[in-house]
């Protein structure tokens, strides 16, 4: 991706604060979710297919209330912005039993004398599937505000009456609800997963891979033994160039997100946790 002037320093943040923001989660990746590839997806009705039978809840690492705050450090500025993630509820969904997950991200000084960003991203994960059925994007970036609500309806899914639907391959995740994915994973015994990924505008295949089972970090809320995963995003069986990131998650009973470092064509971005959930 080029990026050019003040437009490309407003999308590369729009980008920055979204994964970062995103970086984290908790759910299992079903296999079935790993052996689909797409190159394409679509909008539009999709017509009302059986449903199928209820499934169980998957035990999950997080809890309703959870609530974790992150500082960001990018290119030379050692705080450019903070981050929040929370798990505020579970609710029904269109029928759907669902984790609710809420990010949001500010830009702060000095950089937010220079670009204003204020973002917000809710993401309604199937709480048995973990598959995305909902992702909402509230941006307020520079001035200007838009706010975008994606009906995420998986292949042979029923879809809900009255609304536009994106078409998605079985297992696809929005970047908050598939990053979240990231906690529960076995990674003592999972070395790579894979899963469809859509965040609103392009379709990608993310690929996270344990690097080490076992890496020390010493950040501001701690001292930790943690999981090492890498993290590339592919597009058309490429992978994204100038766009990488490596977790940490703590080697804790809520493997605890500690540490994000990105490569974004812009710079690179540094997101660690500023203290332990209470």
């Amino acid at each position: 991706m080029i990026f050019s002037g003040m437009n490309s320093t407003k999308g590369f943040w729009a980008r920055a604060s979204q994964f970062a923001a995103l970086f984290i989660a908790a759910c299992i990746f079903l296999p079935a979710a790993f052996g689909q590839q797409s190159d394409s997806h679509k909008s539009g009705k999709l017509k009302t297919a059986a449903k199928e039978p209820v499934k169980k809840d998957v035990p999950m690492p997080f809890r309703i209330g959870e609530t974790l705050n992150y500082e960001v450090a990018w290119a030379t500025f050692s705080t450019a912005a903070s981050v929040q993630l929370s798990v505020p509820e579970r609710r029904e969904l269109s029928g759907w039993g669902t984790w609710h997950f809420r990010a949001t991200a500010h830009t702060e000084s000095p950089v937010r004398t220079l670009f204003t960003i204020d973002d917000q991203f809710d993401s309604y994960t199937d709480a048995a599937t973990l598959e995305s059925r909902q992702f909402e994007m509230y941006l307020d970036e520079l001035g200007r505000k838009q706010n975008q609500t994606f009906h995420f309806v998986a292949q042979g899914q029923p879809a809900p009456g009255g609304v536009p639907v994106v078409i998605v391959l079985p297992g696809t995740r929005d970047p908050l609800g598939a990053l979240y994915a990231l906690r529960s994973v076995d990674w003592p015994h999972t070395q790579e997963l894979r899963a469809p990924l859509y965040d609103g505008r392009n379709l990608y295949e993310l690929h996270a891979h344990m690097e080490a089972a076992s890496d020390p970090v010493e950040i501001a809320a701690g001292k930790f033994s943690a999981t090492k995963i890498s993290l590339r995003l592919f597009q058309n069986s490429k992978e994204v160039s100038g766009t990488k990131f490596t977790a940490w998650l703590a080697n804790d009973v809520a493997r605890t997100p500690v540490l994000l470092e990105g490569e974004l064509p812009l710079g690179t971005v540094h997101v660690e946790l500023t203290s332990l959930p209470k």
